[in-house]
């Protein structure tokens, strides 16, 4: 059995294809289904604001072609196609669609598409967290002449300032300030304990005490999750999430 849940949109310009796709998510333990969407537009608004893991989606659509569409999916969403048509076979292998089911298909077969995709997600699971286990655990950081050995776990946040960074840490009122900008500083840090969610503020993600709505609460101290990294911050608190 799956130890992960993956989470779906479906989406077909047929209302019979959709009713169809979704019994077969329905039957799938590991899948949940969070959209049935008629068009490609309908979706991508939907994911602007809810990050999924996978789409089954139709290619011959109006407006927007599930090939078009494809090319706009943030990288961590991925597609399986569904389609009447077998000429797009290879237009879906170059935009590294994980699989390919050509209509009229049965639950066997989709079984055997979102089984391929419930390994490719899991195996991107045991990744992150061997890089997690292989992580750095300081930095060294320039301060009033001195280089401060800074240990990451002790980070709450860092705060961009121009050209100086202030870097809050647990159990100390007062900023460590140092010249580096938030850009170069975002390079180093590791990405599966630290996210950038505003031009000003990059968190640590495991001190997030608290999130209310568009803002995070860390140490009493809140920070506004700007439009321009929400879409990613969303995906970790999904991903994170109990009830995702």
């Amino acid at each position: 059995m799956s130890k992960i849940k993956i989470s779906c949109v479906i989406v077909d310009d047929e209302p019979m294809a959709l009713n169809l796709v979704e019994s077969y998510v329905e039957k799938t333990p590991f899948l949940v289904l969070k959209k049935k969407c008629s068009s490609a537009i309908e979706a991508m608004e939907f994911i602007k604001t809810t990050p999924v893991d996978l789409l089954f989606l139709d290619i011959q659509m109006p407006d927007l072609t599930g090939i078009e569409f494809s090319k706009m999916l943030p990288k961590e969403t991925r597609v399986i196609f569904t389609t009447a048509f077998d000429q797009y076979a290879l237009e879906g292998f170059k935009v590294e669609a994980l699989d390919y089911l050509l209509k009229p298909f049965d639950y066997a077969e989709f079984l055997a598409a979102a089984n391929k995709a419930n390994t490719w997600f899991e195996l991107v699971k045991e990744k992150k967290q061997n890089i997690l286990s292989e992580e750095k655990e300081f930095l060294f950081v320039k301060s009033e002449y001195k280089q401060l050995r800074i240990k990451l776990a002790d980070v709450l946040y860092f705060e961009g300032l121009k050209d100086y960074i202030k870097i809050w840490l647990k159990d100390n009122p007062k900023a460590i300030l140092t010249l580096m900008s938030l850009k170069s500083l975002e390079e180093e840090l590791p990405e599966t304990q630290f996210m950038r969610v505003h031009r000003s503020f990059i968190v640590a993600l495991k001190n997030i005490d608290i999130i209310e709505r568009s803002q995070i609460i860390i140490n009493n101290q809140r920070i506004t999750v700007s439009e321009q990294y929400k879409p990613k911050f969303l995906a970790f608190v999904n991903n994170n999430s109990l009830n995702s």
